[in-house]
């Protein structure tokens, strides 16, 4: 990766941490030094990102966000001001959990926004395109392209690519935003079966 990256003077990114290039870094932002950041992320302020975690390409994490040591983000994930991520599922201060084997890998993969002030209780997967509502506590992996909402976090529906609330008839769906369309795979799945280009050629 390369170093063309942004760091405000007030942040802190110790050495042997990889910054992908255009990425920016602000205020009072810790970077521990095996963390992985890629391209063209944008960390906001007061962010702290521990060893190993791995940050894909296109980022957006706002104010507030810890990133701890068992969480991977995946390309144009979304992460709103103050929610949060832990990693250990029983935390003792009297018996430290503090290596590795003890952390639980949580995975945000592409395209995934978390609302602000949810939470992400350790080792789940929220998938593809999936939208976790402000507030929500996930306790259990989500769907591609679901929306979860709520303590604890239930699915409420189904969202697009862009982020809109998708209403199905008849199994299929076209999102009044942007025109993609999904056909939904029973109750569990769905998946697009047109792209707005291919719509709009």
């Amino acid at each position: 990766m390369s170093n063309e990256f942004f760091k405000h003077e007030s942040a802190y990114v110790d050495e042997g941490a990889q910054i992908g290039k255009g990425t920016r870094i602000w205020h009072f932002s810790h970077i521990m030094g095996k963390a992985e950041i890629g391209e063209g992320c944008n960390l906001g302020q007061n962010v702290f990102v521990a060893n190993q975690v791995k940050v894909g390409n296109h980022v957006k994490i706002q104010n507030n966000v810890s990133l701890y040591e068992g969480v991977v983000l995946e390309d144009y994930v979304f992460c709103g001001p103050s929610m949060v991520f832990t990693n250990v599922k029983t935390p003792r201060s009297a018996f430290p959990r503090n290596t590795s084997d003890d952390y639980h890998v949580t995975t945000i993969k592409y395209g995934a926004s978390i609302g602000a002030n949810a939470t992400i209780v350790c080792g789940v997967t929220v998938g593809d395109w999936a939208f976790v509502a402000a507030g929500a506590v996930v306790t259990k992996d989500v769907p591609d392209y679901a929306l979860v909402a709520g303590v604890p976090a239930r699915q409420m529906g189904w969202v697009c690519q862009c982020g809109e609330s998708l209403s199905f008839v008849s199994d299929e769906a076209v999102c009044a935003s942007c025109s993609r369309t999904y056909h939904k795979n029973g109750n569990d799945t769905i998946h697009i079966i047109h792209e707005k280009a291919e719509r709009e050629a």
